[in-house]
């Protein structure tokens, strides 16, 4: 592993699964099962194991995106990888796309986005949530990911570049539409993710007053399955509905 790479560490600990996401350097990390020397990654590869002073073992992976999802750090509902994944099907996200985002939030969705696309611009109106998505942003190690603090009802007005994909997640969507063909390239994909039927009306108004075509809202409900010894059957824990996601293209 290289100096700053970040790796999880993976443990279990009575039959529960304990992960830590670190950056290989020659710190140590203190954990409830130990001190481990993080310098011992540096001769190791993911699937190899180290141990802590108190002998627990753990493995050594690569995180991945999810792993990320688990670890960040809340601000509020963040949008679920079951949106996130439709949002990036259906624009077709690609590591050439340049996407503008708004209603950063944790940070999820445009990590989720820069993990995959060339550059990622986020916009955030509350200053706390972008010091949190900015750190959650770091903590993944994704460079191309830029977060602005501001209002994109009143920003999209002054940004001078276009974008291939925008995705917005705010609740002033509807007043942001008449404006993103400005900065959205012809062919360009629009995604909003509106929780509320109300909303959702709204953003499908706007986008027919703005001359969007191919517009089509879905909804995206998951359920998990869940396994007993009485018998196997939907689990009743997981809320199914999360929002309505509109895909349009200028």
């Amino acid at each position: 592993m290289l100096n700053g790479e970040l790796v999880l560490l993976k443990t279990s600990y009575r039959g529960k699964i304990r992960e830590f996401i670190v950056k290989v350097s020659d710190d140590q990390l203190h954990t409830d099962f130990g001190i481990i020397e993080l310098s011992s990654l540096f001769d190791k590869q993911p699937g190899d194991t180290v141990f802590s002073h108190k002998e627990q073992e753990f493995t050594i992976q690569r995180p991945k995106m999810p792993d990320f999802f688990r670890h960040a750090k809340r601000t509020g509902a963040p949008m679920m990888p079951k949106d996130i994944g439709m949002i990036m099907a259906y624009t077709g996200l690609n590591k050439n796309d340049v996407v503008l985002d708004a209603g950063t939030g944790s940070g999820i969705l445009a990590m989720y986005m820069g993990s995959v696309a060339k550059r990622v611009v986020t916009y955030e109106v509350k200053e706390d949530f972008v010091q949190v998505a900015r750190k959650n942003v770091g903590n993944a190690g994704l460079d191309n990911v830029e977060l602005r603090c501001g209002d994109i009802v009143d920003e999209i007005k002054n940004i001078n570049e276009k974008f291939d994909i925008i995705t917005l997640d705010t609740q002033n969507t509807k007043d942001v539409i008449s404006n993103i063909r400005n900065v959205l390239y012809p062919g360009g994909f629009l995604a909003t993710y509106s929780p509320f039927f109300e909303q959702t009306k709204e953003i499908r108004e706007a986008l027919e007053i703005a001359g969007f075509y191919e517009v089509r809202t879905i909804e995206c409900t998951e359920r998990e399955i869940a396994f007993s010894s009485r018998g196997t059957r939907p689990s009743t824990t997981k809320v199914g509905h999360t929002g309505f996601i509109t895909i349009a293209r200028s």
